[in-house]
C-alpha cells in the first residue's frame, strides 16, 4: 500500500484500540471502589483515628484535597481500562504490523508473545504477594509518637512501581533467548557472564525495590537468576540444534569453511561451430558486419 493508505490504517487500528479502552474504563469507574479496596489490601492499615498514634505498626489511607477522590478513581479506572482492553490494542498493533512479517517471523512472535504474558503475569503476582512485607517493612522506621498518615495517591503509585518493575524484570531471560534466536549472543557467552550477571541482578534488587529489606531485594533476584540460568540451558540447546543443522555456523569470522572439490558429471555440451558463435572478423576489404554489428560489439 502507499504511505496514505498505511496512515490511514494506522488511525483505524489506534482508533479501535482507543474505543476498547475508553469502553472497559467506563465499566471500571462502577467497580473503582472494589479497585482501590485490593490495591490497599497490602497496606496495613489502622483502627484508630487520624490523630492518635500509631507509630511504625501500621498507616491511616486518606485523601488530602476535596477533589483527591475524583482523579484516584479516574486514575484507577483507566489503569484497569489499558489492562483491561489490552487483548483489543494488542491485537490491533499486532494487525498492523503481520503484514509486513515473514511465516517463520511470524511464528517466533506467537511463541515470544505466548512466554511474555506469564512472565509479566508472574513477576507482578510475586510483587502484589511481598508487598505487604514492603510497606511493614518501610513504615517500620516512623518513630514512636508519631501517625502515618498515607494519602491514597501515594500507596497507588507505589503499588503500581511495584507491579511493573517486577513484570518487566522477569522478561530479561526471554529477552536473551530472543538475542540467541537471532544468532547475537552465543550459550556459551551468557556461560562466561554468570558472576557479572548475578551482581547486577542483585543491584538491580536493591535499587528497583524502594524498601530496604533485604526480603524484596531476594523475592526479585532470586527468581530472575533462576529464569537466566534457564534461559541459558536453552540457548546451549539451541546452539547445538543450530551447528547440526549448519556445521560451518560455528565458525569465525576468519575462519573458511572446508569446500567440496569433488568434481560433478555436467553432462554433455551441445558445440557451437566459431563461425556461428563469432561475429566476422573485419579484413582490409571493407568493415565487415554480422547482423549489424562489427567484431569489437
Amino acid at each position: 500500500m502507499p504511505l496514505v493508505e498505511h496512515l490511514r490504517e494506522l488511525r483505524n487500528r489506534l482508533t479501535k484500540g482507543v474505543i476498547a479502552i475508553v469502553v472497559v474504563t467506563i465499566v471500571a469507574a462502577f467497580f473503582s471502589k472494589e479497585l482501590m479496596d485490593f490495591l490497599v489490601e497490602p497496606v496495613p492499615t489502622c483502627k484508630t483515628g487520624l490523630g492518635e498514634s500509631t507509630g511504625g505498626d501500621c498507616a491511616v489511607v486518606s485523601f488530602n484535597t476535596l477533589m483527591s477522590p475524583f482523579s484516584v478513581t479516574i486514575k484507577v479506572s483507566l489503569m484497569a481500562g489499558v489492562i483491561g482492553a489490552s487483548p483489543v490494542w494488542l491485537y490491533q498493533l499486532w494487525a498492523f504490523v503481520a503484514p509486513g512479517l515473514h511465516q517463520h517471523e511470524k511464528k517466533y512472535t506467537y511463541a515470544f508473545v505466548s512466554a511474555a504474558v506469564p512472565l509479566f503475569i508472574g513477576g507482578a503476582y510475586l510483587a502484589y504477594v511481598i508487598l505487604p512485607v514492603s510497606m511493614k517493612v518501610l513504615l517500620g522506621f516512623t518513630p514512636d509518637g508519631a501517625s502515618n498518615l498515607l494519602t491514597l495517591d501515594d500507596v497507588l503509585d507505589f503499588t503500581t512501581r511495584m507491579l511493573l518493575i517486577f513484570g518487566l524484570a522477569f522478561e530479561l531471560p526471554l529477552l536473551l533467548i530472543m538475542l540467541n534466536m537471532t544468532g547475537v549472543v552465543t550459550g556459551k557467552r551468557m556461560v562466561t557472564w554468570w558472576r557479572g550477571v548475578i551482581m547486577g541482578v542483585f543491584v538491580f534488587g536493591a535499587i528497583a525495590t524502594p524498601t530496604t529489606d533485604p526480603v524484596g531485594m531476594l523475592a526479585l533476584s532470586g527468581p530472575i537468576v533462576v529464569l537466566y540460568f534457564m534461559a541459558v540451558g536453552f540457548s546451549l540447546l539451541n546452539d547445538k540444534r543450530r551447528a547440526r543443522k549448519d556445521p560451518d555456523a560455528a565458525l569465525g569470522d576468519d575462519e573458511a569453511s572446508d569446500l567440496d572439490l569433488t568434481p560433478e558429471d555436467i553432462g554433455e555440451i551441445e558445440t557451437v561451430s566459431a563461425s556461428k558463435a563469432l561475429p566476422e572478423q573485419a579484413t582490409g576489404d571493407g568493415d565487415r558486419r554480422l547482423n549489424g554489428y562489427d567484431d569489437v560489439t
